[in-house]
């Protein structure tokens, strides 16, 4: 790891980086040096980002390479025709999430774990993201909501840990958070509260004094898990924000999806885990996508995915594989895949 300074950014610079997103098509191939004649299909493409916007803070941008329509930070942004094509066995709500709403905003998927969609706001428009569909508007965070959440809480004493996710929970204004975590502290069984979060890969100047204060001092052991699916998403400043979270005590782990066209390679994931563990981010999960409606072209057939699990256990020692998951909808937990091909190394 190298040497950096761990110190976080001044407080509120994220937000003008956040507000200075691009935010259509047309501007993004610009970016980039493209332009619309280099795809295919541009009718399906607007109708597309008609269904799911286009938002790419310029920060995630700069690491991309220029003219190149197969760039592996682009393609994970960039709108395609095939999004608008119907395909069997893909749903707006791959994960049965709406069989698992407790409260509004709430989801209790697994024992012991209930998860707070607390915003529907992010940093980057992921053109795979499973909750495209989400129906946000019904279950927008206010403070009935919160004391709603408390109540199930404290009559649930089984529930330890907490996860904010979204959209992006560090979208969130950093007030908020620091009352929600003070408020998570105070019931007894709750014990961890976990953020997932890809504002600090997309914007690293979001690990700002404001997010360190109040993640130093609440009394819960906070877990960070960030998204990262690619090396070059790592540069320095990710490498600092990884630094920064660290001193705060927080856990920081990664999850990534194995996406078609964007890291479905051994070298490429063997990279990543390289990269993550040297900047002092686990690699913990690798997850097969979630077959939501207008995603169909970033899947990986099973196959293909248990050749590259393979792959990297050889290629990797154990710590350095992160586990390959299949979420299901209704499954008590996520699904190990590929064990038959045998332990990780040593």
């Amino acid at each position: 790891m190298t040497d950096i300074v761990v110190e976080p950014w001044p407080s509120g610079e994220w937000r003008s980086l956040l507000a200075d997103s691009v935010v259509s098509f047309d501007e993004l191939l610009s970016e980039v040096g493209l332009c619309v004649q280099d795809l295919a299909g541009q009718t399906e493409i607007l109708a597309a980002t008609d269904q799911f916007p286009v938002r790419v803070p310029r920060t995630f941008i700069s690491r991309m390479r220029r003219g190149d329509v197969n760039d592996p930070l682009l393609r994970q942004v960039l709108p395609t025709a095939d999004e608008v094509s119907q395909i069997e066995g893909f749903t707006d709500d791959p994960l049965g999430e709406s069989a698992a709403r407790v409260l509004p905003g709430a989801l209790q998927k697994y024992q012991g774990r209930m998860l707070m969609v607390a915003t529907a706001a992010c940093a980057v428009h992921c053109r795979y993201c499973f909750r495209r569909h989400f129906p946000f508007a019904r279950d927008l965070w206010g403070p009935q909501q919160l004391d709603r959440l408390m109540t199930f809480l404290q009559t649930h004493s089984d529930i330890s840990e907490v996860i904010l996710s979204g959209g992006d929970p560090l979208a969130l204004p950093d007030h908020q958070l620091a009352k929600m975590a003070s408020m998570l502290a105070e019931v007894g069984s709750v014990a961890r509260l976990r953020l997932h979060t890809r504002l600090p890969v997309a914007i690293p100047q979001r690990v700002d004094r404001d997010l360190v204060a109040w993640m130093s001092r609440v009394p819960l052991k906070v877990i960070v898990v960030l998204h990262a699916n690619h090396p070059n998403e790592l540069d320095g400043d990710v490498e600092r924000a990884a630094s920064v979270l660290r001193s705060t005590g927080a856990l920081i782990l990664n999850q990534s999806v194995l996406l078609a066209g964007v890291n479905d390679n051994a070298p490429t994931l063997a990279e990543l885990s390289h990269r993550l563990v040297d900047i002092g981010v686990l690699p913990y999960y690798l997850h097969l996508l979630d077959h939501v409606q207008g995603a169909a072209g970033f899947d990986v057939g099973d196959d293909r995915a248990r050749e590259l699990l393979t792959q990297l256990r050889e290629m990797l020692p154990g710590y350095m594989v992160p586990e390959m998951v299949r979420e299901s909808a209704g499954a008590a937990f996520k699904t190990p895949f590929g064990e038959e091909a045998g332990p990780s190394g040593w």
